[in-house]
């Protein structure tokens, strides 16, 4: 920590070693503050400005000499003075002083040891949300990822029965035929996914049934759909464009597909179809399966009116609304010889009809090949 005492060195070399504080703990020389000061007055008349440097002194410099410091910088001609006593501050960047105390009293031990046993935590008295909120501030407050790493280790992976129930979904995708399976759990959770299109070998059906097993053993390891969901809907890549499915109509690519699919099934996303099952009422019966008990009452017949003749004027309503009705067969019958080769709208996957050599969307107004 310091040169003083060394072999070999001589007294008047020690001079060339001294520094602005004393070195160690045995160092006792050290730059004077008066030292400081003439040397910036050395320096000053060839400055316009101020010299911005630090005048050290020991911490247990006196008042008289940090005065004298002040009245020597005057009468030299500083034009600024800038003193630091060793250890006037709670916290400085250099200190040849080490931070840590020596403890020689048994008592201040035991206090230490007391207040460390009671920031145990006896992990057997919290509930599971509590333990589960700790292991989040701990993984919050951690910049390595070694924690993280541990905690997965932890998470053991829930595999699905031997027998398990789930569905199967057919759909076209642009042309591109599709079949979406499901495995669920006891439950009826989601816990694997299937995908099978196009023919065995193919690039495009390798790469989908590796991105399904990867989903699978993601969902089996206690991801929530809902990231899934959020992560892979809107894709878009093709095939995309109009579906054959009874809730989707149009999706912009395969996995946005599946995943609008599967968010619909099993998490109630009634947001991402574009057409919700309608609900069916059960056990009506049919008309003939009525069978009357007893003999028919009196108040269970209904008597009715004969149908009235119907006058001129209603006779000449129904010409009209049959001339309307065949002028909007012929309007339609333009619009669709208008649409035999359209193809769907690149923006909202509506039907475009034709407007000249391009065509056109009549439902968000994209033009597709012409300004």
């Amino acid at each position: 920590m310091t040169v003083e005492g060394a072999p070999a060195l001589k007294e008047e070399h020690l001079p060339v070693f001294d520094c602005a504080n004393k070195n160690g703990k045995k160092g006792k020389r050290y730059i004077h503050a008066h030292g400081h000061i003439r040397m910036m007055a050395a320096c000053q008349p060839f400055l316009s400005g101020a010299i911005s440097k630090t005048i050290n002194l020991p911490n247990e410099a006196t008042v008289e000499e940090i005065a004298d410091c002040y009245l020597m910088s005057w009468q030299l001609g500083l034009k600024a003075n800038a003193l630091y006593r060793d250890g006037s501050k709670l916290s400085q960047p250099l200190s040849t002083k080490s931070d840590k105390k020596k403890k020689t009293d048994g008592a201040e031990a035991e206090a230490t040891e007391e207040t460390a046993a009671s920031q145990l935590v006896d992990l057997s008295n919290l509930t599971v949300d509590e333990l589960l909120e700790e292991v989040q501030k701990r993984m919050a407050t951690s910049t390595d990822t070694k924690l993280k790493r541990q905690l997965s280790r932890i998470v053991e992976r829930k595999s699905l029965p031997a027998k398990r129930r789930g569905f199967t979904q057919k759909a076209r995708i642009g042309g591109q035929v599709l079949f979406l399976r499901t495995g669920e759990y006891a439950d009826g959770t989601v816990g694997e996914l299937f995908i099978d299109l196009a023919k065995e070998g193919s690039t495009l059906r390798s790469l989908m049934n590796c991105f399904a097993i990867s989903i699978s053993v993601g969902l089996q390891y206690g991801v929530p759909l809902e990231e899934f969901v959020d992560k892979f809907v809107f894709t878009k890549f093709e095939p995309s464009g109009m579906v054959d499915h009874p809730n989707i109509k149009t999706t912009t690519s395969i996995v946005d597909f599946i995943f609008r699919s599967l968010a619909y099934e099993y998490l109630g996303r009634t947001d991402l179809v574009h057409v919700l099952d309608k609900p069916t009422v059960e056990n009506l019966g049919e008309e003939g399966d009525i069978t009357l008990v007893g003999k028919p009452e009196l108040s269970s017949i209904r008597v009715t009116a004969p149908a009235a003749t119907p006058a001129p004027a209603a006779k000449a309503n129904v010409a009209a609304a049959v001339n309307e009705g065949g002028t909007m067969d012929n309007v339609t019958a333009a619009a669709k010889s208008m649409q035999s080769d359209a193809p769907a709208c690149s923006t909202c996957g509506h039907i475009t009809i034709r407007s000249g050599t391009c065509y056109k969307c009549l439902n968000c107004g994209t033009s597709m090949g012409c300004s």
